[in-house]
């Protein structure tokens, strides 16, 4: 089966970030199947294009056995919102060139965000003459929905209402709509833009093979001088949406414990604005540890006591499942969700993984991290559970298999209507 996937952020060997299609692209080449992945040359979380890509429309290689093509993504992504426009925009124009050139799919996956990878999808699955292929449009995060309600999008202007047009759009040409979370299914439902049978629910998972639980006192909490605070890490972006504010009021809370230490390990447009800030006022029971390939991911995660999950105090993120909390719980670490809806009744109720504290509340994740801090066998059998609920529902392997399946299936049926 020849597999196309449209995914803008796909990792480059080393780049920190969400691995989620680098090992379902290898999991499918290495089941025999033709995939390729045609994605952007700016890492979203450095914001920079490595000098291979610069000023290159697209750049062809390999990653073991999955091609990949390199889309010219314009560098202003990490410079404004408008920036980060005008870098979907040019993005959407050079793999709509690619989707032309690149071989004929029998099924095509355009995931989203952003937004606009449903129309060079559109195109390489629906948009040529003679054969036409399956489509997976797939919803990662709810846009433009996300942009409006985290104040990026005004709700009435011209650009949103043409976006919530691409988006029925994409949810309409589409052959299958895939979900990341329970919510999204909802919200597709309520606002009538697909049928359940046109839904299909694979969600974000972890790779238990990469973490796994591993000793605490490792060369992580050794380089970063550590010792034997109790440490909360935050891993993920430092944008906008991620509201890290809260970790710093948070630390100004908890600033007369010596013995308590939030670190974070990530990258974003927020990052240096808050390390200025938490240096200015004198906390150093905050740390901010930068980016790190996903390979050292899981001694960050082993070394800290508490893995946390935070997001703006918005209403749409009450449906999203943040990557991250799949990967603390995959190396037995508790975590602390200061998330509301899905994400809390995952880890809280469904996985019994970990605390929830409101968002953007910080007397609340002090006293939740205090509480942590306060409760050894509490935080392992939190740990343990969280580890089992993983192996049974959120294996990377097992998720890939579930998602071939559909794709298979998609391209049986597409088959038997060109015969008819």
């Amino acid at each position: 089966m020849k597999i196309v996937v449209f995914y803008q952020h796909y990792l480059t060997k080393g780049a920190p970030g969400g691995s989620r299609y680098n090992e379902f692209a290898r999991l499918w080449a290495e089941a025999g199947h033709d995939v390729t992945v045609i994605t952007g040359t700016l890492n979203h979380t450095t914001g920079k294009v490595p000098e291979a890509y610069r000023g290159k429309w697209w750049v062809r290689e390999t990653d073991g056995k999955v091609k990949v093509w390199r889309c010219y993504v314009p560098p202003t992504y990490a410079s404004n919102y408008a920036g980060r426009m005008w870098s979907f925009f040019g993005f959407t124009l050079s793999t709509a060139t690619a989707a032309l050139m690149c071989q004929r799919a029998d099924v095509v996956i355009a995931t989203s965000p952003p937004l606009t990878i449903a129309i060079p999808g559109w195109i390489a699955a629906k948009g040529r003459l003679r054969k036409r292929s399956g489509l997976v449009f797939e919803i990662r995060d709810l846009w433009p929905e996300s942009a409006v309600t985290t104040g990026v999008l005004s709700e009435r202007s011209p650009l949103t209402r043409a976006l919530y047009r691409l988006e029925r759009w994409a949810i309409e040409t589409a052959d299958k709509v895939n979900v990341l979370t329970p919510a999204f299914r909802d919200d597709l439902l309520r606002r009538e833009l697909a049928d359940d049978d046109k839904i299909v629910f694979i969600p974000n998972s972890a790779d238990v093979g990469l973490f796994t639980p591993g000793p605490r006192d490792n060369a992580v909490r050794r380089e970063f001088g550590w010792g034997d605070k109790f440490v909360v890490l935050y891993a993920g972006a430092h944008g906008r949406a991620n509201a890290l504010q809260q970790l710093l009021e948070t630390a100004e809370l908890l600033r007369a414990r010596k013995d308590i230490l939030i670190a974070t390990v990530g990258d974003g447009t927020e990052r240096k604005r808050l390390a200025e800030l938490a240096a200015s006022r004198g906390l150093d029971n905050l740390m901010f540890c930068g980016s790190t390939p996903k390979e050292r991911m899981p001694e960050f995660v082993n070394a800290a006591d508490v893995g946390a999950a935070v997001l703006q105090n918005n209403p749409t993120f009450k449906t999203v499942w943040p990557n991250k909390v799949f990967d603390y719980m995959a190396c037995a670490r508790p975590t602390l969700v200061a998330i509301d809806g899905v994400a809390r009744k995952l880890v809280c109720e469904d996985a019994k993984a970990g605390v929830y504290a409101e968002p953007e509340n910080a007397p609340a994740i002090a006293a939740a991290i205090l509480g942590l801090a306060g409760d050894e066998a509490g935080r392992n059998r939190m740990g343990r559970a969280g580890r089992a609920w993983v192996m049974a529902n959120a294996q990377r392997e097992v998720l890939a298999s579930k998602y071939l399946d559909i794709l298979t299936q998609l391209v049986s049926q597409e088959s038997s209507g060109s015969e008819t």
